[in-house]
């Protein structure tokens, strides 16, 4: 199942998607008779979605995707937890060994961003950079839990673009302000459930910039493997429904690149991951 979070007619829903339509939240209710709730959150981790799913109802798929704009499918989510440099390719191009255990960066939720969206940079960033990475949405909160039992904390699965303004970056020697700022963070364009993917460590990704190709890899090229990143994010921390784990970026980003071309003004962004679907944004660029 996909399940994204839309605004149609100024006003704000969720629901499922196939073959370009949506069952919203109102149709939903209309065919099972069900109260689901106002929120997305509270839709798919409080037991609402299984009771849904437990009826296959007989939905129309009424509304078109073209009349609806899509947003960021988890509005609030607990946290946002970033890896870096947990693709084999891209360690290597930065020249470095692909750290052990997760080093990480938490992003606020204001990062969060849909598609068809811009990205809002100050003019004071001057390296802006894009990293399509395979974000994980936790289904069930979980602390200390086994890697052979770690799949089954993800619900689903959708593209997320970490952003980055390096030569903040750089300045800080740290990631949190360059990864920090409003809208840096599009994701979506919905979440695709767990059970629709049937190898989450053998899947395509791919950025273009202006309709070039800049990455091209697989999920196959992480480091850290999905099961272990979420054994030992929760042996540091728990892990609770809705939080969003972005697995790191392949190789292709800008950062230490000789004759690197940073993101511009007008520059548009696609990103895509086989069967999850596609992410498309502009950057725009702010006093």
């Amino acid at each position: 199942m996909k399940i994204g979070r839309f605004l149609i007619n100024n006003k704000e829903t969720y629901g499922f998607v196939r073959d370009n339509k949506i069952a919203t939240k109102e149709e939903i209710i209309a065919k099972t008779g069900i109260p689901i709730p106002i929120g997305v959150k509270e839709f798919l981790f409080d037991g609402w979605y299984d009771e849904v799913i437990s009826q296959k109802p007989d939905l129309d798929y009424a509304t078109s995707l073209s009349d609806a704009k899509i947003l960021a499918p988890i509005p609030n989510p607990p946290k946002t937890i970033c890896l870096a440099f947990n693709y084999i390719d891209h360690a290597k191009e930065q020249n470095l060994s692909p750290p052990v255990d997760p080093a990480i960066v938490l992003i606020p939720r204001t990062t969060l961003n849909g598609t068809n969206s811009e990205i809002i940079c100050p003019n004071f960033v001057k390296q802006l950079d894009y990293e399509v990475e395979l974000a994980l949405v936790i289904g069930k909160n979980c602390k200390n839990i086994d890697e052979k039992d770690a799949m089954s904390a993800i619900f689903g699965y959708m593209i997320l673009n970490d952003v980055s303004a390096r030569d903040v970056q750089a300045q800080d020697k740290q990631f949190g302000r360059a990864k920090g700022f409003d809208t840096f963070a599009p994701c979506g364009p919905w979440i695709t459930t767990a059970d629709e993917i049937t190898d989450p460590q053998n899947l395509k990704l791919t950025t273009k910039i202006n309709g070039k190709t800049r990455q091209d890899s697989s999920t196959s090229n992480m480091f850290i493997k999905i099961p272990a990143i979420i054994s030992k994010l929760s042996r540091v921390m728990t892990l609770e429904k809705g939080d969003i784990i972005s697995t790191g970026t392949p190789a292709g980003v800008m950062l230490n690149k000789p004759n690197a071309v940073f993101l511009q003004d007008g520059d548009k962004i696609e990103m895509e991951i086989q069967n999850l679907g596609k992410i498309e944004n502009t950057v725009r660029f702010t006093q």
